[in-house]
């Protein structure tokens, strides 16, 4: 049976958005990337460069992501709105002056025994300049051992990406 006419226009269209983003992907990617490259691949990127005309906005920096759960492992009470806040302030606020995000989640996992827990949960996100990543690094390790000691945790998760940050 002969593809229709909707049909082909459609499959052209998907290749042509597949054509597209496999040259562009790689391309935006390389521009948060700021080591250093050999040559052979610099020359490489140069072509899947963006156009001169696209600003490169903003400094290197680290985001950190930390996930906090409320509920208790043990079945204690859950840990409230003013429990965390008070916690980011003793103990995140400090070592993060400059700033932070939180926000309120929902968040699953599969616990130590194997039960997949649900639970209200809170993301902090963390900014700071990739230089510093040694020395804060220290710090949010610290972050997510206190949490878990205070609030009979199994774990906090952390999640660390590369990015560019312009205020």
């Amino acid at each position: 049976m002969p593809l229709s006419r909707l049909t082909r226009t459609r499959l052209a269209v998907a290749g042509a958005a597949t054509a597209v983003l496999a040259v562009a992907a790689p391309a935006a990617y390389a521009s948060l990337d700021d080591t250093p490259r050999s040559s052979s691949s610099t020359a490489a990127s140069a072509s899947a460069s963006p156009p001169a005309s696209t600003p490169v906005r903003g400094e290197p920096y680290t985001e950190t992501r930390l996930f906090f759960g409320t509920e208790r492992p043990d079945g204690g009470p859950a840990v409230t709105d003013k429990q965390f806040m008070a916690f980011v302030d003793k103990e995140v606020t400090p070592g993060f002056p400059d700033g932070l995000t939180i926000q309120d989640g929902r968040g699953q996992w599969r616990d130590a025994n194997g039960r997949i827990e649900r639970e209200r949960s809170y993301e902090l996100i963390l900014l700071y300049p990739a230089g510093e990543t040694r020395e804060r690094d220290l710090l949010i390790e610290e972050i997510r051992g206190d949490y878990e000691k205070a609030f009979a945790q199994e774990s906090v998760a952390r999640l660390d990406e590369r990015t560019r940050v312009d205020f």
